[in-house]
């Protein structure tokens, strides 16, 4: 396995791109390695399963999943993992497979103080809420400080806010970018390998960007130069992400200009995005992603400039002066919570699980968060879609730039 493995490496790093993320396949092949290490893979083989596993229900993690819950539990063993270490190795998957297993450690002497310290920052618990409330209530001490600590936000204020100063590079391509331009629809059959196909981003020539294989590859060399000079990097556009609503769009920008997901295989999250107009579907899906879009004048921002952004005073400068060369006002300020969260997704999530905990405990709503800013009630009448929508959200109808969040009991596809 380790063999073919280092030969699709070698085969991937030709093309400028990290290995695939291992298969159910691998990854079962990986077990029987950890049981008994080759002689000096020790360290190899343990980053493998610790980073090059999909989180969640991918079939690979459903592997993994078992395997760290078996030696968790007694049942299988590994020199290179102990029991403890295994917990921890459960609580980096997100949620799926893995939360089953650490809500039945809440019950484990031995290991109940692990399982909770990873199930306070898990946030798709979903139905397994109620589990560990059930623990709680039965006077589990460690499932009470899992609740306490989903009703205290712990999970949103043990991560950094967004800082009052970001000096950017700024990456600056001019005039209209449509999604086809971030995810072409000749490359549609390499989207679900985000590296591979954000080597498509900006193939065709432009004024500007300097494709590496006009019509092929995109320009690495350009993206890379303007990396170099040390900061995190802008995508910036006049008019950004309109066309067809493509998440691959958003994911070929991002795996340039974001942030690695600690033990997510290929894919970031994170990273900044300014433009005089972003298409809004683009826009909320850089909101999901954790990154911070915003609409702003960006005639005086050119490629390679490095600048300093003020996100809460609302203004751009020249890197190191006072010079203003941009000013801008948030959609919303919920963004700094949604960037702070890891994204608007996880944010909701997060928002939800704490409100489902604090209600569980007999506390008030909870104050970390902040408020969407409602339009007045004009005290007219709803439209028949005004009330359709706002029967989900348990209100009698819903009014335009309202923040309302549907209450889903069912999702199907």
């Amino acid at each position: 396995m380790l063999e073919a493995y280092r030969q699709h490496v070698e085969e991937r790093a030709t093309e400028g791109v990290p290995p695939k993320p291992l298969t159910a396949e691998q990854v079962a092949a990986l077990v029987e390695l950890l049981k008994s290490p080759p002689a000096g893979e020790e360290e190899f083989i343990l980053d493998l399963i610790t980073n090059r596993v999909p989180p969640g229900v991918d079939e690979a993690a459903y592997v993994k999943a078992g395997f760290l819950t078996a030696i968790a539990k007694g049942e299988a063993a590994s020199p290179l993992i102990d029991k403890l270490h295994a917990v921890k190795l459960l609580g980096t998957m997100q949620g799926g497979y893995n939360i089953v297993s650490l809500v039945e450690l809440l019950d484990d002497a031995e290991l109940a103080k692990e399982a909770g310290e990873q199930l306070k920052h898990t946030l798709l618990m979903f139905d397994a809420f109620h589990d560990v409330e059930e623990r709680a209530k039965a006077g589990n001490a460690v499932a009470k400080e899992v609740m306490q600590s989903w009703a205290d936000a712990e999970w949103y204020l043990s991560k950094p806010a967004l800082e009052e100063k970001i000096t950017l590079t700024v990456f600056k391509v001019t005039g209209e970018t449509n999604t086809d331009d971030l995810s072409p629809a000749p490359d549609a059959w390499s989207r679900p390998d985000i590296p591979l196909h954000a080597n498509a981003m900006l193939k065709n020539e432009r004024d500007g960007i300097e494709p590496e294989v006009p019509g092929t590859t995109g320009p690495l060399k350009q993206i890379e130069a303007v990396k170099a000079k040390g900061f995190p990097v802008a995508y910036v556009g006049d008019v950004v992400g309109t066309g067809s609503s493509r998440k691959s769009a958003t994911n070929s920008v991002l795996w340039f200009f974001g942030d690695d997901i600690p033990y997510v295989p290929n894919k970031r999250a994170g990273g900044f995005c300014f433009g005089s107009k972003i298409a809004p579907i683009f826009f909320n899906t850089m909101e999901d992603s954790g990154a911070l879009p915003v609409e702003m004048d960006v005639s005086k921002l050119e490629m390679g400039d490095v600048i300093d952004v003020y996100p809460y005073a609302g203004k751009v400068c020249k890197h190191g002066t006072d010079e203003v060369i941009s000013t801008f006002e948030l959609k919303t300020q919920l963004i700094l919570d949604e960037v702070r969260a890891g994204g608007r997704i996880p944010l909701i999530i997060g928002r939800g699980l704490t409100t489902k905990a604090r209600a569980s405990l007999g506390l008030p709503a909870s104050d970390v968060f902040r408020l969407p800013e409602q339009p007045k009630d004009t005290a007219k009448g709803f439209t028949l879609a005004q009330k359709m929508v706002g029967k989900a959200c348990g209100m009698e109808g819903v009014r335009p730039r309202m923040y309302c969040e549907p209450k889903m009991t069912t999702v199907g596809s």
